[in-house]
């Protein structure tokens, strides 16, 4: 036998985690196999494989790297575990949305860009007399290849009088450049115009034409000396301002302003163009006059992964060896079920399970050897038909001789893995514990396990009845992306689920749906874009609980006493809060050789108030011990409060039980997000007709979690209301009363509806992807 510590040891060895809501697991999981962790969401499967595992081998792998250069790697910290023994280095893919510019794309993310422009650079077919160009000349992000017109963005922004000024019946004085700033800025900026003698107080449409012009597009930027009005109440004195016009100032917020509302404003007063210079293309002419096949790097970068593999090889032995290259790196991405997209595809546009599946292609490629692959659900938004190809792409990973751990849901990879571990019994505090590890099979005999039960339950799917609509919105002619001309009929007063392979234009399709369709009513849309981009953001602030929360603190006889009103329990404000850590519980730690670090914050400990706020207590507990509960407990806390009781029963009611009130929105998964956006709409009360669309609702969920989920949605719809859904989980769309299937295939090979009807009807439907899995579904249940 081998001791924990012999380099021999087959196993992770893992000892004492308490990261999370992990209550000391001890857990061994064997290398070189396919391990599943499985559980209901937050049961503390993450906090075992990313929080724990992972963070260890990264933590190992920094100790071994200079201390200079550990500054400039962003690192997660040191896990909450007595030991791990047997831990080769990791390499994690998670789904978390980074924040792509504009200027990444697919090409960018699997590093299939530089291939295609070394392609062009040493094999194109360049214009007589022309010299031949660096790889650097055909990117539009370097200075060597962008179009000097729009700096490699391909569109161009630009203004116009309609759009800075939309009402040319009122003065400048009255406000006539809406886009100009509010407050002094904007009165400032109309002062300077009155000293340079320009009218004011005259309608804009009777000023002259080029008066007009240069308030508002000149480059000028003159400096004069004003002399405000004085106020009866003020002395103002002179001052020297400088003129900027409106477009200027509109460009300037645009490019440079680190506020997204600032820049939102200023977005209102521009239309964006593709570049006239380069077409769109994003390149300077030189790059463009150089071609491959006949085609420009910019009309190869357009097609679709699938169809560029399928390039020329060209005549001379650089060219083969080149687009050999090219194609050996476009083959997993292909084999994902990716080949629909093109390498000029923005990031930002991508899905979180697109992204995480392209840097799976990537690694696919690396040739990496003996390390731990830590994959965040692979299968998100994945159709059943590409999840076969997933799991072919998970078995290459583990024979290359690598150990694949992966968190996931999805009852075909975890029946597919050689080990499973299972964590549970359920969620945030009655979670944390390891109820099995081991082969799949023996799952089976765990009776507190909620994977068991949908892993191996092979009773048929009960019989439900399918309702009758009443009514129906119409939609289309619809021709977007890979949609030419498509009409849809989505009945009211049912729930529809839309269908079809990843990139068949499921979500283009119900982005068409809006408010001024008849039938449609109120249209609630709920997305899985985070609730707040800030730890200042949490789901008591996005439910507007925490409103209710500070007025029930500030009720208290304590607080009358000491005059604090609401605004006193608020973090985000002086005056309660901490301002040592202004409200943010933690201080970063500058070390000279190390990146910097968090620590709670010396003074308030982490509670994010100041004493006297903390003195104030609500039933023994004071605000910061509140935000720290999980909804749970809040619910039995507030029991009798029926503003707070309402907002938090619907938390529970879509699952969200184990998640704490003041859990920072960047913490939160996109599944998470999601179904704190329909709580909250849900704890509305609901005049007349609502329509709901959900993109992927269940993504991130365990089985046991979509049934929660799913009888929300059923309830809306037996209360008059109509919900639609894009989804994959096909226990879902067989419950639903109609599908709508696209395809037949992603890309240019979708597009089309394929099938539409019941669930049965499409289940029989000839040509379909989804059918085959329908059908099962509707047999088993799963």
């Amino acid at each position: 036998m081998t001791s924990p510590h012999d380099p021999n040891d087959p196993y992770v060895r893992v000892r004492g985690a308490r990261e999370h809501n992990l209550k000391g697991v001890d857990v061994d999981i064997p290398r070189d196999v396919v391990a599943v962790f499985t559980g209901v969401s937050g049961s503390g499967k993450s906090s075992l494989a990313f929080g724990t595992i992972y963070a260890e081998a990264q933590r190992r792998y920094f100790e071994s790297v200079a201390p200079y250069a550990r500054r400039l790697i962003h690192q997660v910290g040191a896990p909450k575990v007595g030991e791990i023994t047997g831990l080769p280095p990791a390499v994690s893919l998670e789904q978390r949305r980074s924040a792509p510019t504009s200027r990444s794309s697919v090409g960018t993310v699997t590093n299939l860009s530089n291939s295609l422009r070394m392609l062009f650079s040493r094999a194109g077919e360049y214009p007589p007399g022309a010299e031949r160009l660096d790889s650097d000349a055909f990117s539009p992000n370097t200075a060597a290849g962008a179009c000097p017109e729009c700096h490699g963005l391909g569109r161009v922004h630009r203004t116009t009088e309609e759009l800075l000024v939309p009402d040319p019946s009122l003065s400048i004085r009255e406000g006539a450049i809406a886009a100009w700033p509010g407050a002094w800025q904007g009165k400032n900026l109309r002062d300077i115009l009155d000293t340079l003698g320009h009218d004011v107080d005259r309608p804009w449409r009777e000023l002259p034409a080029e008066q007009r012009e240069w308030i508002l597009f000149t480059d000028e930027q003159p400096v004069v000396t004003v002399h405000p009005v004085r106020d009866a109440d003020r002395i103002q004195r002179p001052y020297q301002g400088t003129y900027m016009s409106a477009r200027r100032y509109v460009m300037k917020t645009f490019a440079d302003s680190k506020s997204p509302t600032l820049r939102a404003k200023a977005e209102r007063f521009l239309t964006s163009a593709p570049c006239p210079g380069c077409g769109g293309s994003r390149l300077r002419p030189e790059a463009l006059a150089v071609t491959f096949g006949g085609r420009t790097i910019a009309e190869l970068a357009a097609l679709p992964l699938g169809e560029l593999a399928g390039l020329p090889e060209g005549t001379s032995e650089t060219a083969r060896v080149l687009t050999a290259d090219l194609r050996s790196r476009i083959a997993p991405v292909v084999e994902l079920g990716l080949g629909y997209l093109s390498l000029d595809r923005a990031t930002p546009t991508l899905s979180a399970g697109e992204l995480q599946r392209l840097r799976l292609a990537t690694q696919l490629r690396s040739g990496l050897f003996g390390v731990v692959y830590v994959l965040d659900e692979p299968s998100a938004g994945l159709h059943p038909a590409d999840t076969e190809a997933l799991l072919t792409v998970l078995e290459r990973l583990k024979a290359a001789g690598n150990s694949v751990f992966v968190v996931e849901h999805h009852l075909d990879v975890v029946r597919d893995a050689d080990w499973i571990v299972d964590v549970g019994p359920r969620a945030g505090e009655h979670g944390g514990r390891v109820l099995y590890s081991g082969p799949v099979d023996g799952l089976a005999s765990v009776t507190g396990s909620a994977t068991a039960r949908f892993l191996f339950d092979g009773s048929p799917a009960p019989a439900r009845r399918v309702r009758e609509p009443r009514g129906e919105v119409r939609l289309g002619p619809v021709t977007r992306h890979n949609l030419r001309g498509v009409t849809a009929a989505f009945p009211l007063g049912v729930l529809t689920a839309v269908t079809g392979v990843s990139g068949s234009g499921k979500s283009t399709l119900i982005g068409e749906i809006t408010e001024e369709l008849p039938g449609v009513g109120r249209l609630v849309s709920v997305d899985q874009k985070p609730i707040g981009r800030t730890p200042r953001s949490n789901l008591a602030t996005y439910t507007g609980l925490f409103d209710v929360v500070r007025k029930v603190f500030a009720a208290t006889d304590a607080a009358r006493e000491r005059g604090y009103g609401v605004g006193r329990f608020s973090f985000n404000v002086a005056g309660g809060r901490c301002e040592t850590c202004q409200g943010e519980g933690f201080v970063s730690v500058e070390l000279l050789f190390l990146p910097s670090t968090y620590a709670p914050c010396p003074d308030c400990g982490g509670a994010r108030y100041n004493a006297g706020t903390l003195e104030v207590t609500y039933r023994g507990r004071n605000i910061a011990e509140v935000l720290d509960l999980t909804v749970e407990s809040a619910a039995e806390f507030f029991a009798d409060t029926p503003a707070v009781a309402r907002s938090l029963g619907t938390l529970l009611d879509v699952g969200l039980g184990y998640l704490r009130l003041g859990q920072p929105a960047t913490e939160l998964s996109g599944g998470e997000a999601q179904r704190i956006k329909l709580a909250s709409e849900l704890q509305r009360g609901r005049r007349g007709h609502t329509l709901y669309l959900l993109d992927e609702p269940t993504t991130g969920l365990h089985p046991a979690d979509v049934e929660v989920l799913m009888r929300q949605l059923h309830g809306l719809v037996d209360a008059g209301h109509t919900v639609i859904v894009v989804e994959h989980d096909m226990s879902v769309v067989a419950g639903a009363d109609r599908v709508i299937d696209l395809g037949p295939g992603g890309g240019a090979e979708g597009g089309r509806i394929v099938a539409a009807g019941s669930p049965a009807e499409v289940a029989a439907a000839s040509g379909s992807a989804t059918a085959p899995y329908l059908a099962k579904a509707l047999r088993t249940g799963r």
